[in-house]
């Protein structure tokens, strides 16, 4: 199984990153990569179960369900249900932790998946620099940092 763990810090207070980051069909307002986001049946955004289907600026469709959120916890759970990317029980987790001297949230974003062993390399790199990262960095951006 192949594992991904990204970290960061961000120059504000965790609440509000987290009212950026808790809306599950929000990625489009915070991520670069994400064109568009809608979630399917119209379903609340926080419901666990509900699933989201989004365009990545590249055209690339991916299908992703909401198996955890905690506004107290802060953090979000979710799988990959179809992607153009060859992994197969991916789960990942985005979690915020408060950090008590100053007003900064520590950030990580965590996934575990099964892929083909030769494209482990280049789909842990992908997902962690591309993604992960690319998200961090816009965050900060955002933020100020």
């Amino acid at each position: 199984m192949a594992r991904v763990y990204v970290s960061t810090v961000v120059n504000a207070r965790n609440d509000r990153v987290w009212a950026r980051l808790r809306d599950f069909n929000g990625l489009p307002n915070w991520h670069p990569a994400i064109a568009e986001s809608r979630i399917e049946g119209g379903e609340p955004a926080d419901k666990i179960g509900c699933v989201r289907d989004f365009r990545l600026r590249n055209g690339d469709r991916i299908r992703e369900k909401l198996l955890g959120l905690s506004d107290y916890d802060m953090f979000c759970t979710y799988s990959i249900l179809e992607s153009p990317m060859g992994v197969e029980n991916y789960v990942a987790t985005l979690r915020l932790t408060p950090v008590t001297d100053g007003d900064q949230t520590f950030l990580e974003w965590t996934a575990e998946f099964d892929c083909a062993p030769e494209r482990e390399n280049e789909l842990v790199n992908n997902i962690g620099s591309g993604v992960f990262q690319g998200g961090f960095d816009a965050l900060k951006r955002a933020f100020g940092g």
